[in-house]
C-alpha cells in the first residue's frame, strides 16, 4: 500500500504570510518564529511575501486572495486575539477561524491558522515564544507539511 506523508522541506515552496498588526508585539514574535522555521527548512526569502493587515478579521480575505492567485503553495495566517471585557473576542476568534478554513477549502491551497486566541496577554506572550515554544514556528511547520502532502497528491 502506498503511504503519503508530509516532508519538512521548504526549499522551492512559495509561501505567503498574512499577519495582523493588532497586538503587533505578539504578532511580530509569531512572525519571527515562522520565518525562523521556514529558513531552517530551506526556504528562500525570495519565495515568499509578508502582508500586514489591520486585524484578525481582515486576514481571511487577504489570505484567500493570495491563495487564489496561484502563486503560493501555502498561506500562513498569524496574529493574536485576546479576551477583553466584551463578547467581541468570541466574534473575532470564530469569524477569523471560519474565514481561514473557508479560504483553504475554496482555493484548495493550505491556509494555516496561526492566530492565537487567549484569555490574557501573558498567555499570548507565552505562546509567542516567551515560555512554551512559538506557535508561529509550529504553524509554519504545518504549512510546509501540508504543502508537501498536496504536491504528492497531484
Amino acid at each position: 500500500m502506498r503511504e503519503i506523508a508530509g516532508k519538512y522541506e521548504a526549499a522551492g515552496l512559495k509561501i505567503a504570510l498574512v499577519i495582523s498588526r493588532f497586538n503587533e508585539l505578539i504578532s511580530q514574535k509569531l512572525l519571527d518564529g515562522a520565518v525562523d522555521c521556514l529558513k531552517r527548512h530551506g526556504f528562500a526569502d525570495t519565495d515568499g511575501v509578508i502582508v500586514w493587515v489591520s486585524g484578525a478579521l481582515e486576514i481571511p480575505l487577504v489570505a484567500k486572495k493570495l491563495a487564489a492567485s496561484g502563486q503560493y503553495d501555502a498561506v500562513l495566517a498569524l496574529g493574536a486575539v485576546i479576551q477583553g471585557e466584551t463578547a467581541h473576542f468570541e466574534v473575532v476568534a470564530a469569524e477569523s477561524a471560519k474565514g481561514i478554513a473557508q479560504a483553504a477549502l475554496q482555493t484548495q491551497v493550505p491556509v494555516v491558522n496561526g492566530i492565537l486566541t487567549t484569555n490574557t496577554v501573558e498567555q499570548a506572550m507565552a505562546r509567542a515564544g516567551v515560555k512554551s515554544g512559538n506557535k508561529g514556528f509550529e504553524a509554519a511547520m504545518t504549512a510546509i507539511e501540508t504543502a508537501n502532502i498536496l504536491k504528492q497528491l497531484k
